[in-house]
Formats: C-alpha cells, structure tokens, sequence
C-alpha cells in the first residue's frame, strides 16, 4: 500500500505536477502520421492535460499549438490549413507552426503588429510513423538508437488506442510478467503458423511448444529486475520439466514505455501516453528484424476492434467488453475474445480512472512495478532540486541501442547464455543496422 500523497505525486500528469514535469523532459507520442494523411493535415491533441492542434503546414512540416485561437479563444481544431499555417475561422487570424501570428486580417492597416504575438507551440518530430512532441523547458533531448527508431520504415508499423484510465495503471500492466499466463490464457492453442500480427502465439526459439501453452503450464515465474541506462530489463524464469527454462527478457524504456517480444520475428515498443489523468493513448512501434511488416494485414486486423478517428476500442466497459460465459469456459480466460489489448484493458479500466493504490498488496511478482515506481519517485525528486541531467534517458543517449528481448526455451543451466544468443542470431540476419 502508499499513501494517497504517493498515489497522487506519481499519476497525476497536469502541468506543475511533480510527475508530469517529469514526462514533459521527454519526447511523447501526440498523433499517429496516419492522423495527418488526407486533404485536411489537422486533428485536435490533449497530451499531459494541454489542449493543443496539430497540423502540416504548405511544406509538409508539422506544427503543434494551443488549441484555441490568442484572438478570443475559438476552437483552431477547425482552423483552415492554408497559407503556410493554420487560419482560424473566426476572424481569419493565421498563425504558424511556431505559434507566430503571421496576419490579423481584419484588423485596420497600421493598427499594431500581428507577428509580436505568439501562442504556445512544441517542438515536433515525425518517426517511423509517430509524431513525437516535446512539452518540457529548454532543448529537448535527442532520440536514443532504440530498434524502433533505426529499423527502415518498411519493417516499422505504428498503431494506438485509446484506454479510459491513468497512464500509470496501463504502463504497470506491461511490466508485470505474471499476469499473461492468467489474463491471456488461452485454453486451446492456434496453430503457431496462423501468428503473424498476433501476440502470444508464436513458438519460443529453441521449441516448437506455442506460447499460449507455455504460459497456460507455468504460471508461476520467477522474475528478475536489473535498473539499466535506459530504464530497467525484467527477466522472467519459468522452470519446465526436463531440465528446461522458458525465458522471456522484456523492457521498461523510462518514463512510459515498454519494449517486450511479439514473436521470432517482431518486437512491440509502446509507450504509455496520458491524455489526461483519466485517460491515456497507447503508441506502438511494431519493429520487424526480418522481413518488411505486412502494413495491410496488421492495420486491418486492430482496425477491427478499434473505431476511427480517436481509435477507441470496439470492445469496452459500455458493452462489457464482449464478455461471453461460453467463451470463458471453453477457450480464454477473461470470455473477452481474443484479442489480448482487450484483455488489458478490461483489467487496467477495472481498477477505476485511477487506481486506489492505498488499497493495493503487492507481491512478490510484482517486482517490476515496484522497481518501476521507486525510479519514478527518484526522477521526481531530482526534478525539485533542478537536476536535469540525472534523469534517466536525457544524457548518454549515444550508449542506448536496443534493447536486447527475447522469449526462448533452454537448458536451465545455460539459460543465460541461451538468451543472448537467441537475440544475436536474430539481429545477424538482419537486413538492417541491428546490433546491440
């Protein structure tokens, strides 16, 4: 258990509030690129509490400013995207990407000079598919050589969705192990060959036995938490018979997201973004080591429990997220389908828009978490004595590569080396600059 000031210092994200000016020194998914495709390159962001727009300018640039207007305040959402900006409606202001008022058109010759007056902007980057915004004071920094990020566009394919609770809940979900062989138990197995796009069905190298009975047999590990240069690895032991291991190595990648195995040939990266404290967006870089991502095949399949344009599920706490009793008793655990976002975000949303940690017990699997919140609680209070640079993931970004994940089946006495060389080979055969 904490207490109601621990809970509130650690998930609430406006701006001024210890943790959010935490998350403001880094970059933070705003919008998919998809979102800026189209005649009308402009959608509406709430990123940390702050209302804002983003939009392409005539260059193909993207801008990120208030959301409404320094004039009187109308809704630049339906701003038009015209002479190098964005022009409101209202009195046909126009303003930049920069947030520079560059005409106050129906304003008298003379009558004082538009470009003196400026609305908030952030600094905007476009990678793989994301559009990375930077909310925090002074020069943001630089992007680490994460695989995500060096992978070619080609073997990167970028979704999200939209999740009704605190950032924190949903990010701790993925930096708990043990929940997969219950939440995401599967009580019959696909066949590993029907994977592709889906997480938890592939087969573990070194084996031929599906992940969903892997994780349905084992269901309790053992997991190891190591703070590294970018976060922390959580290695995570499950001991089979015969003198074998099932090791999967996953990542907490600080402040919000997470880098975990999809399968032989993916990796996610996915980043755990508030909107406000009630809800967040997830961001995914799904990261192919081999072949180019089957963009088609991947965006058809979440699209079919997702709607359009905010990406919320399909399945949700309006419907019961498609609960089934029959399901439930015959092939998944939850009666949820089987798609496992939907698994997480019954459980996450269920904790209520934020959890009540004053009345949580952790145990002893919840390793991770734990770990997890006491290098948030450090950033935080480095933060209040004004050291920057102390931050995980803001200097030394030259050294982050990676990171190493993997989920492979081994001799229990060579568990170890069994795990690097499993990520080794893969980035060997490689056909891009994939090395750790």
């Amino acid at each position: 258990m904490i207490s109601q000031e621990q809970n509130d210092l650690i998930t609430r994200t406006g701006p001024g509030r210890p943790a959010g000016e935490v998350l403001r020194r880094y970059w933070m998914p705003a919008a998919l690129s998809d979102e800026l495709h189209g005649d009308r390159p402009v959608v509406p962001v709430t990123l940390l509490g702050e209302r804002l727009v983003l939009f392409r300018d005539a260059s193909g640039q993207p801008g990120l400013i208030a959301r409404h207007c320094p004039h009187r305040g109308a809704d630049l959402a339906f701003g038009r995207c015209e002479d190098g900006g964005l022009r409101c409606p209202f009195h046909g202001w126009l303003l930049d990407r920069t947030g520079r008022c560059l005409e106050q058109p129906g304003e008298p010759a003379g009558s004082g000079p538009a470009r003196q007056i400026r609305t908030t902007s952030y600094p905007v980057v476009e990678k793989n598919g994301i559009l990375f915004a930077y909310l925090g004071p002074g020069d943001p920094p630089g992007f680490p050589a994460l695989d995500c990020f060096r992978a070619p566009a080609t073997h990167v394919f970028a979704f999200k969705g939209l999740w009704e609770c605190n950032w924190l809940q949903a990010l701790e979900v993925g930096i708990d192990p043990a929940h997969a062989s219950f939440l995401h138990r599967f009580l019959v197995d696909e066949d590993p060959g029907d994977s592709y796009g889906r997480q938890f069905r592939d087969t573990s190298a070194g084996s031929t036995l599906p992940m969903t009975r892997v994780l349905r047999e084992y269901p309790c590990p053992e997991i190891r938490v190591e703070e590294t240069d970018y976060g922390l690895r959580l290695t995570t032991l499950r001991h089979m018979e015969d003198g074998l291991t099932h090791v999967r190595v996953t990542n907490q990648i600080f402040p919000c997201a997470i880098c975990i195995p999809m399968s032989r040939e993916m990796t996610i990266t996915q980043w755990h973004v508030p909107v406000d404290d009630e809800t967040c967006y997830w961001y995914s870089l799904f990261t192919s080591f081999d072949k180019p991502v089957n963009r088609e095949l991947m965006r058809e399949q979440r699209l079919k429990e997702h709607r359009l344009p905010d990406y919320a599920p399909v399945r949700n706490r309006s419907n019961d997220y498609g609960f089934d009793p029959h399901e439930q008793a015959t092939l998944t655990w939850t009666g949820m389908g089987l798609d496992i976002n939907v698994h997480d975000q019954w459980a996450v949303e269920g904790m209520g828009p934020i959890q009540d940690r004053t009345r949580e017990h952790l145990g002893r699997t919840d390793v991770g978490i734990i770990r997890y919140r006491r290098l948030l609680r450090t950033a935080i209070r480095f933060l209040a004595g004004e050291s920057d640079a102390s931050l995980p993931m803001v200097g030394g970004l030259d050294d982050i590569v990676g990171p190493a994940c993997t989920d492979v089946i081994a001799p229990t006495g060579t568990w170890q080396d069994a795990a690097l060389t499993a990520d080794r080979e893969r980035r060997a055969g490689c056909p891009w600059d994939a090395p750790v």
